[in-house]
């Protein structure tokens, strides 16, 4: 059997590759298109060189999704190879410019001479569509952001006060703005009719909510120029950040009833502090499947919440935060840490311990985060659900 090694450098619209041998001459250099037909050829070219090929990427979404699933489904063993892996290795190579081909060959060499680097497999279609869920909601998220920042930004131009007393994170004010904007559109209401208003519409504390407008709109009489086109962007952007909140609402509950139909989502949502959305998450990141991680330590560094060393010299003991890791499987962790220190008392006495010792809150947290990889990796290798310790009773 012939042994090669191909190397893509994904993009968009085009992918390179380039194929080695077991001396690390190029047998093949090509830049494909992203297309289904172009993979297939490549594929066939590629297995004509050699049939025990095995296959390195340095993208494992986005673009190269489809060359990926191309592979997968025709038996192929690839390999991911992160892109900053990449930059680093091709300084140790001949030559200081940087090309796609150049780039391709190197995650050729390193697939070749590596043995350390993760196998990409086929996903389950749970996890799959998981990912694409979670990944939407969190664009939904950040939208929902900023255009709370800019509606804050314009509403503050023409009524700072008003801008000030409202909690633009709830319903109730959002839908306010959608109707009243300036002071004097305020006073004219009244807050008797300004509440009436806003019951019709089923907003909670109507009542509360119109006084606070009101003694806003009292406090403020001057007109600020260009305030009636301000006052019109005011209300297009919170009828917006009401339709981002809809759409949110919606794809929780797509998040919901697939993380539900998971095989392991009782064992994930019983730890404290872990609820749907950050156990989509941890799916999402990790597949669910611990299989992957031969142990916790693995899988506490590939979240971010294990400590590396950095010893040089006569220096030793030296300890940093790791700089590679997954920065949505550390915000699982660390959040649901957070969480679970006010609703689980295990975590809570972890918590004050670590505080006791002389760590700051957010290192205090990391180490109980990182407490509970330990305890959530032994529950999925296990399958079974997190119980409380029962606390012990001293006898009199």
């Amino acid at each position: 059997m012939t042994a090669i090694w191909a190397g893509i450098d994904a993009g968009k619209t085009h992918h390179h590759c380039v194929v080695i041998d077991d001396t690390g001459k190029r047998l093949l250099s090509r830049r494909v298109a992203n297309d289904e037909s172009e993979l297939f050829k490549l594929l066939g070219d590629v297995l004509d060189l050699g049939d025990d090929a095995t296959w390195g990427i340095d993208l494992a979404d986005g673009g190269a999704a489809l060359v990926i699933a191309v592979l997968l489904n025709h038996g192929q063993p690839l390999l991911y190879i992160p892109g900053r892996a990449v930059n680093r290795a091709s300084e140790g190579y001949r030559g200081d410019g940087k090309t796609d081909a150049k780039d391709a060959a190197v995650i050729a060499d390193q697939a070749r001479i590596r043995r350390d680097l993760t196998p990409l497999r086929s996903g389950d279609e749970l996890v799959s569509e998981l990912k694409v869920l979670t990944r939407h909601r969190r664009d939904l998220s950040d939208d929902r952001t900023r255009t709370i920042n800019r509606l804050r930004g314009h509403l503050t131009e023409i009524f700072p006060v008003l801008e000030r007393e409202l909690d633009l994170g709830n319903i109730g004010p959002l839908v306010l703005l959608t109707g009243y904007q300036t002071p004097a559109s305020i006073r004219r209401a009244g807050r008797r009719r300004l509440a009436t208003w806003l019951r019709n519409r089923k907003v909670r504390s109507a009542d509360e909510l119109a006084a606070k407008a009101v003694q806003a709109a009292e406090g403020q009489h001057t007109t600020v120029p260009g305030e009636d086109m301000t006052a019109h962007v005011v209300h297009s952007l919170a009828r917006e950040v009401m339709a981002l909140n809809e759409k949110i609402a919606e794809t929780d509950k797509l998040i919901e009833g697939r993380f539900r139909r998971h095989r392991n989502a009782d064992v994930i949502s019983s730890m404290p502090g872990i609820g749907v959305l950050l156990g989509a998450e941890f799916l999402a990141a990790t597949g669910g499947d611990m299989s992957a991680f031969a142990s916790a330590d693995r899988l506490a560094s590939f979240a971010g919440v294990s400590p590396v060393p950095r010893d040089s010299g006569k220096v030793s003991g030296n300890l940093h935060r790791p700089t590679r890791y997954s920065r949505r499987l550390q915000r699982v962790f660390y959040t649901s840490a957070l969480i679970s220190i006010r609703c689980c008392d295990e975590s809570r006495r972890f918590y004050d311990r670590k505080r006791a010792e002389g760590k700051r809150h957010s290192q205090a947290v990391m180490a109980l985060a990182r407490r509970r990889v330990n305890v959530l990796w032994a529950l999925l290798r296990d399958g079974r659900c997190y119980e409380p310790i029962p606390s012990v009773t001293l006898a009199a």
